[in-house]
């Protein structure tokens, strides 16, 4: 009899499980019914009366909609909404812009590895990939980024090439006298330029993001389109976008800029316009902007346009030379030159007709720049990140072998091989979530948890790879001049890491903050149900959120059994084991991120700490499945195996970590033990990459071969002459040329027959036989050049005095 009602026990739980899933939850109920009057008839009476009575109650109460919304679902939604946090305009409109994408599928649990993997491989138009290789090259071969820098300005002749080139209007449709690129295109070419010089392509990536070019396409009306966008693609009018301020930064919705609709003198006439005053910092291209894009909240206290006096944030194209505006002082961010200052407006008045969208455009500026960074984080800072990774991971693997100590090149210490593994699998990682990402912006989608991603963490990736690239290149790296490859692309992380959000506040506040309400199945219909009173949508989205639970617990529960043997993966081949983990960390995080929000409720948004170890994990989950991804489109190619699996399991770490950290710090403690034995059991944390594996990655970028040029495939390569990193590489083709000849010369030396030293020892090697008098020249050439490119710059003193 046990047995049975063991198994009565199950149904029943079955029916819980399908709570809002019509009649499925009747079909269990009754047949525990059923169970129950069997074990009646067999067993004792009263065992069947309560348990029949118990599951004939909870069969009524949870499997008839109506009784449920009267008893149960009234009072929860009462409850539920004390706890939620209340929502305000400005965050519903965050909301409401951009799309769920595989952030979704991340959030439920059970990621459909099958779509990812079948969503087209991003992939340039022959114009563009024309473009990369011709004007883009040929403007990176004009840039001395060192001179840019002594001299703090970018050199006419530069800015002549980007206007003829249309540099400034790659997002501007081609009707329109622009480039008509895509997402994918317009990353490649920051990404290539910000190898060569960040300051051109901060330059460059600016007017192309979020600006007025691309909300004129969006949102314009014909006339501003016709008059504005041929003027932006050829560089005749140069854009800024002014938005933060002292008092709104991150929280840029608490703008005290101001409009008031009035009527003023315009060009000679009366007309309907609007009165500004603003005060706006850290605007990218202001010193030299000819038109100004401008947000700012708008007020009618006449009423001249309708009954409304707050009629919210507007933006609006301000012409440079109207009277009021001051403009053209610059900041100094990092030492970084490009162009950046404040802007002020004192009552500049311009007419309704210059408000972005006309008249219908009053008010809606938020939703607007919503939806332009919900697609652009995809693009500028990820794109400046890769290029910077790119071309750290290129200076390592040259550097590592042709500095030497000890009679070794410095790569084959361990020390420097686990640093140059972290730099490749970053990279490999990094540019894996570019391409993806804007392959998504370019299929239609905005995304905007998934670029607040790409946004963050590449950034972040950034800093960890240059941090690296410095600790290789040593004493070469801080010392500033021409021969400097990295020092200028080091001092400007704080800039990337800073703009368009802050990666602190855009970890806790955008990608979980957001994620957890947009990208969560069921969470933004219960809060929009609790705020719109909608009893049935409400118990439609809390019953099945509770199903949605429930299936995840058993099925964490069962994988972690299993060892999640059991899951299907689109792949059994070196990248499976990896698909097969990801599947069930995102189980894993569905159940915690759960567990979070009904344990803290509403303050969950308050408890940054808590919601920032949520966003890794979730952030880890969207960088591996890229990386998985990556690894798919490039053909699953051996070249490429170890630094995939370097690059996974750094990922599984960094998420075993995430989710630990949020149950360790859990209030009941005894949910924190219970649901850590469920999701993990009693397994240790996940390991880093094994020395194995790091020693295997940095053999790869070291010898110079398919996979260090495979990795750094974007990026510019200067000619063999030129000081820097074409020294660099020129060099590392002479050495690896002459390692043959070294080695023979050094297993000649064993033998007693001459010495080591090559500078007194490389005729008794000849006269040995050892090596040929050709071969002592190349290798003697060799190491001249060796010991050239290792030099750093020196300056006398009048020339140091004047250093910028």
């Amino acid at each position: 009899m046990e047995i049975y009602i063991v198994l009565i026990g199950l149904v029943f739980l079955a029916g819980l499980l399908y709570v809002g899933k019509g009649y499925w939850a009747w079909v269990s109920f009754v047949a525990s019914l059923l169970g129950a009057w069997y074990v009646g008839n067999v067993g004792p009476s009263w065992l069947f009366h309560s348990a029949a009575g118990f599951a004939l109650a909870m069969a009524a109460l949870l499997g008839l909609p109506a009784l449920r919304r009267a008893i149960v679902s009234k009072s929860l939604m009462r409850w539920v909404g004390g706890i939620l946090p209340v929502m305000g305009d400005t965050e519903r409109t965050a909301l409401e812009a951009g799309s769920v994408w595989w952030d979704g599928d991340l959030f439920s649990g059970t990621p459909n590895w099958r779509k990812l993997l079948d969503f087209p491989a991003p992939k340039l138009t022959e114009k563009e990939q024309a473009f990369l290789d011709g004007p883009v090259e040929n403007l990176c071969a004009m840039i001395n980024d060192w001179k840019i820098f002594q001299d703090r300005a970018i050199p006419d002749e530069v800015w002549a090439f980007m206007r003829k080139h249309k540099f400034f209007g790659m997002v501007i449709p081609e009707n329109f006298g622009g480039l008509g690129f895509s997402a994918l295109a317009h990353s490649a070419v920051v990404t290539k330029l910000s190898s060569r010089s960040s300051t051109v392509a901060v330059t460059v990536m600016v007017p192309n993001s979020l600006g007025p070019g691309e909300l004129l396409v969006h949102y314009g009306t014909d006339e501003q389109k016709a008059y504005y966008l041929p003027r932006l693609a050829s560089g005749e009018e140069i854009p800024c976008f002014a938005l933060t301020e002292p008092t709104a930064g991150s929280d840029a919705a608490a703008t005290t800029s101001t409009g008031i609709v009035c009527r003023g003198a315009y060009e000679g006439k009366e007309v309907l316009g609007i009165r500004l005053n603003w005060t706006k910092r850290y605007i990218t291209l202001a010193p030299v902007a000819t038109v100004i894009g401008l947000a700012f909240r708008m007020h009618d206290p006449d009423g001249l346009l309708g009954d409304t006096s707050d009629l919210g944030i507007t933006c609006a194209l301000i012409p440079r030379e109207l009277p009021g505006i001051e403009i053209g002082d610059r900041h100094d961010p990092m030492g970084v030159p490009f162009l950046n200052g404040p802007i002020f407006g004192h009552d500049v008045f311009v007419p309704m007709s210059a408000v972005i969208g006309g008249v219908g455009g009053v008010g809606n500026g938020w939703r607007m720049l919503m939806e332009a960074l919900a697609a652009g984080r995809a693009i500028s800072l990820p794109s400046l990140s890769v290029g910077a990774a790119e071309l750290a991971t290129r200076v390592v693997g040259a550097y590592g072998s042709v500095r030497e100590q000890f009679n070794l090149p410095i790569g084959r210490f361990e020390g420097i091989e686990e640093v140059i593994a972290r730099i490749a699998g970053y990279t490999y990682l990094m540019n894996g979530a570019r391409t993806l990402t804007c392959g998504a912006v370019d299929a239609g989608e905005k995304p905007a948890v998934l670029t607040g991603i790409v946004k963050a963490y590449l950034t972040d990736g950034m800093r960890t790879v240059l941090n690296d690239a410095m600790d290789v290149q040593a004493g070469a790296a801080i010392c500033r001049g021409p021969k400097n490859i990295l020092g200028r692309a080091y001092v400007a992380v704080p800039v990337a890491i800073t703009v368009e959000g802050a990666n602190i506040l855009t970890r806790s506040l955008i990608v979980y903050g957001q994620g957890a309400i947009r990208s969560h199945p069921f969470v933004r219909d219960e809060m929009e149900a609790v705020a719109t009173r909608d009893l049935a949508r409400f118990d439609r989205a809390f019953f099945g959120h509770v199903n949605f639970a429930c299936r995840n617990l058993i099925r964490v529960l069962f994988d972690r059994l299993s060892g999640g043997r059991l899951l299907t993966v689109p792949t059994q081949g070196p990248s499976g084991r990896y698909f097969r983990r990801l599947s069930r960390f995102s189980t894993a995080f569905a159940v915690i991120s759960d567990v979070a929000l009904a344990v803290y409720g509403g303050s969950l948004k308050r408890r940054e700490m808590v919601s920032g170890r949520l966003a890794d994990a979730l952030s880890w989950l969207y960088l591996g499945s890229t990386t998985l991804k990556k690894f798919h489109d490039d053909g699953y190619q051996p070249r490429d195996e170890a630094v995939m699996r370097w690059a996974m399991e750094l990922t599984m770490v960094k998420i075993d970590t995430a989710l630990r950290g949020v149950l360790d710090n859990l209030p009941n403690r005894f949910l924190s033990a219970t649901l850590g034995w469920i999701v993990f059991g009693f397994a240790g944390r996940m390991r880093a990459p094994s020395d194995r594996l790091s020693s295997t990655v940095a053999a790869a970028i070291l010898s110079g071969g398919a996979l260090r040029d495979h990795l750094t495939s974007d990026i510019y390569i200067p000619p063999a002459q030129e000081e820097g990193l074409g020294r660099l590489e020129a060099t590392l083709r002479k050495i690896n040329e002459a390692q043959p000849i070294k080695t023979k010369f050094r297993e000649s030396a064993l033998t007693g027959k001459h010495g080591t030293d090559l500078n007194g020892s490389l005729d008794k090697a000849i006269e040995a036989g050892a090596i040929t008098r050709e071969e002592k020249d190349q290798l003697l050439g060799a190491e001249k050049a060796r010991l050239e490119t290792i030099q750093v710059d020196v300056f006398d003193s009048d020339t140091y005095l004047g250093l910028r």
